[in-house]
């Protein structure tokens, strides 16, 4: 494959990941990852190379904690997304860059997600890098990492949404 073919690839696949969020198919979104798969929100003030381990994450999931935040908000007792938010995720400046891990492909791309719920409107802004590999000829999420641009989360109070 040309390096062309593999970032109309990869775009296409992060394009279809936003709407998957976008429709709240969620489920069909948590088989995208990996079973080693991990969704990450460090603070925005943690360097790049931040562990979830050693600091302090918004969000820190493994496969079996995301299945569970995937099914929790599925339900009509997640109080903070029910009724479920509209979203629109917005995903752009996709970069494939080297990977570390031979066999993984390593995008780096921004996103702005916009949500509405209840007569508020909320904007999430940052960067997200993710690890894919190729899983019987598709692409998976063995890493999903976002970065938020802001110093805190004191306008929206707290992600209850999926970036």
């Amino acid at each position: 494959m040309t390096d062309d073919v593999i970032h109309r690839e990869v775009e296409d696949f992060l394009f279809m990941e936003a709407e998957l969020l976008d429709a709240w198919k969620l489920e069909e979104w948590f088989a995208l990852f990996t079973p080693d798969g991990r969704y990450l929100v460090p603070a925005g003030d943690l360097p790049e190379d931040s562990s979830p381990e050693a600091s302090l994450f918004y969000i820190a999931d493994d496969a079996v904690l995301l299945h569970e935040r995937v099914k929790r908000l599925y339900k009509r007792n997640a109080h903070a997304e029910w009724p479920h938010s509209k979203t629109r995720h917005f995903v752009s400046n996709v970069r494939i860059v080297p990977a570390a891990v031979k066999g993984e492909i390593e995008v780096r791309c921004a996103f702005l997600t916009h949500r509405h719920r209840a007569g508020v409107n909320d904007t999430f802004v940052g960067s997200t890098r993710y690890r894919l590999v190729r899983d019987h000829g598709g692409l998976r999420i063995r890493e999903k990492r976002c970065k938020l641009d802001h110093d805190n989360l004191h306008e929206q109070g707290r992600i209850s949404i999926l970036l």
